[in-house]
């Protein structure tokens, strides 16, 4: 699908990130959002700093995506409001690195019911209103991690090797209905995600490795206009979906690159 002026785009997660900053590049383009977040300060500000669409203004839902609930009636509303959705992008997510069995329950339940539930709901909720349009386009936001989960992130990797299943399974489940599914798995870009623990990230982990967001949703538009079926930001990125053909190869790799703490056991 072209995004341009009309395209009606309801997006999670849209105050902070990759969110706020897909928010910026699409409305820019002319397309009209609707911008959920779980904070009505950051939903209000972003809103006002967007540019006008001739089409009506930009409309926002305060929900949070781990409750059915919420997540329902918001995307309703903005269905509603917008006249329908044409681009929906999963993008709220949580991150919290710790060995598995230091991490606090309440964080590793935060990361499912986030990254899992979230994901699920907001495509439950959003997928009738596009079904009954003349099509539409999917994105939902995996990980890196989704492709080769990494020591200190056992529970985020495993959400987003989830939300890559979801993503996959509905493509091919979507087939013949007009709407499209493009998975996309970031690397290490500069986002708040990891605002709150820079100071105890993994050794593997770099504060100064991060590229630009802006590299990231160029990247993003550029997979919903081709329609691929997935995203890998940076390229090298791609390298981790070996993990399953030849793991041992994968390790040795991420040794070389990263260190011996990405994979403590090459065997």
């Amino acid at each position: 699908m072209r995004i341009q002026r009309g395209t009606r785009v309801v997006i999670t997660g849209a105050s902070r990130g990759i969110g706020r900053a897909l928010s910026a590049e699409l409305a820019g383009r002319g397309a009209r959002l609707g911008l959920i977040a779980r904070g009505k300060e950051g939903l209000e500000e972003l809103a006002g700093e967007l540019p006008d669409t001739p089409d009506g203004p930009h409309v926002t839902a305060v929900a949070d995506v781990s409750k059915w609930g919420q997540t329902s009636r918001a995307i309703d509303r903005l269905a509603k409001n917008l006249g329908g959705i044409d681009l929906l992008v999963a993008n709220a997510g949580v991150l919290d690195y710790a060995p598995f069995l230091e991490q606090e329950l309440e964080e590793a339940e935060r990361m499912v019911h986030v990254n899992v539930f979230g994901t699920m709901y907001t495509l439950r909720a959003a997928l009738p209103h596009m079904l009954r349009g003349p099509g539409g386009h999917v994105v939902v936001m995996s990980s890196a991690a989704g492709l080769r989960s990494f020591p200190w992130g056992a529970v985020y990797g495993a959400t987003k090797a989830f939300d890559r299943g979801l993503a996959e399974a509905l493509r091919h489940e979507l087939a013949g209905t007009g709407i499209s599914v493009t998975t996309v798995y970031p690397g290490e870009y500069g986002t708040t995600i990891l605002q709150h623990q820079r100071d105890r990230l993994p050794a593997w982990r770099s504060n100064d490795e991060e590229r630009p967001v802006e590299e990231l949703v160029e990247a993003i538009i550029a997979g919903v206009e081709d329609d691929a079926r997935g995203v890998y930001a940076p390229p090298a990125v791609r390298v981790l979906g070996l993990s399953g053909i030849a793991p041992r190869l994968t390790d040795q790799i991420l040794t070389r690159v990263r260190g011996r703490s990405a994979a403590p056991r090459c065997d």
